[in-house]
């Protein structure tokens, strides 16, 4: 018994030491690749997002010192004429397609339009990178781009939430999250509407140059070091058709300043002076929704300002707006929102305030 105790110890050592000779390996290996800086390529064309050419330009392009390595960055011009970005500016990008050849990662900015056919040649040239190993990252109506390519057949991905239903129904092969801030699947990322592609473009500096690197570039750009890629682009909030003179918005103002307060539909009823039918039926008329999940999201929202103050404790928060517990607050609010309250308060909000 003792010796094949003995001889179990002897392989679990062998195994930890192989273990620990590939992690260090690996390490080595990463280490030598960072030897060259990665290589970000971003693309212009014409009718090019000027604002989200400018995420890329000022994530991976502006210099910093402050660390050891950072990226190289150039721009590649995708197509051949006058590069006119939105705003009367004109750019003049001294690479061409040949270039994407060295990318490690590639920019996509907002394409000109999703109706827009995207050039085969383009498209070839990010088939090529792709097939070379470089990575991708779209923002907003730039994965129609890489749709275009092929690059997301197969693949989820997102868009700005007024584009979701156009890919889809163009793109039938991608599975396209409406809700989320960004998607990653494998090499290939996508990101929502334009200031979704900082918390896209934060995340893979996490990625290549770890979390305290990520931290530092996103307290020079007065933002969150980080929203979760599953955080919902918006919360809808259904307002009454005509506000004026409408007793229906009169009784959605008077709830929002009493939300700490039970409201049965019973009570916003009597409070309407109708019935719980008619008013039903005039909520689904003007708000498109029910009384009932109508004050759901307005106690959510009601939450959200809080968290994002950063002064209020959770345990009042769920009292202050009229949940009934706290697991049904946690329920509600990670529902709507997509992430739970304590997360959100992380990222938006004060991560130092008590969450008692």
């Amino acid at each position: 018994m003792w010796d094949e105790a003995c001889h179990r110890d002897a392989i679990q050592d062998t195994v930890l030491i192989d273990n620990v000779r590939s992690f260090s390996a690996n390490m080595s290996k990463a280490r030598s690749s960072r030897s060259t800086p990665p290589l970000v390529c971003a693309l212009a064309y014409d009718g090019l997002c000027t604002f989200e050419f400018g995420i890329a330009v000022e994530l991976f392009a502006l210099p910093r010192p402050e660390f050891d390595n950072w990226y190289r960055f150039t721009t590649v011009k995708a197509e051949s004429g006058p590069i006119r970005a939105v705003g009367g500016i004109t750019v003049d990008a001294p690479d061409g397609l040949d270039r994407l050849r060295d990318a490690s990662l590639i920019v996509v900015p907002g394409w000109r339009g999703a109706d827009t056919p995207v050039p085969e040649d383009l498209c070839k040239a990010l088939r090529d990178a792709h097939d070379r190993g470089a990575r991708f990252a779209s923002i907003c109506s730039g994965v129609f781009v890489l749709a275009a390519s092929g690059l997301l057949d197969g693949k989820r991905a997102t868009t700005h939430w007024r584009y979701t239903d156009q890919l889809t129904a163009q793109y039938p092969r991608i599975s396209v999250d409406p809700d989320v801030l960004f998607v990653e699947d494998g090499r290939v990322a996508t990101s929502a509407g334009s200031a979704a592609g900082l918390d896209l473009g934060l995340h893979i500096i996490r990625q290549d140059f770890g979390a305290q690197v990520a931290a530092s570039v996103a307290r020079r750009l007065v933002l969150p070091a980080q929203r979760d890629g599953g955080q919902r682009q918006f919360v809808p909030r259904p307002e009454p058709k005509a506000r004026v003179g409408s007793s229906l918005a009169e009784l959605q103002d008077r709830i929002r300043a009493s939300i700490n307060e039970d409201w049965p539909i019973e009570r916003m009823a009597k409070a309407a002076a109708t019935s719980s039918r008619t008013l039903a039926r005039r909520f689904h008329e003007e708000s498109g929704t029910t009384p009932l999940n109508w004050l759901k999201v307005e106690r959510v929202l009601r939450a959200a300002e809080l968290l994002e103050n950063g002064s209020t404790p959770l345990a009042d928060i769920w009292e202050a707006c009229g949940f009934g517990s706290a697991e049904s607050f946690r329920r509600e609010f990670r529902k709507t929102m997509g992430v739970p309250p304590t997360r959100y308060r992380e990222r938006l909000g004060n991560p130092g305030t008590p969450s008692r």
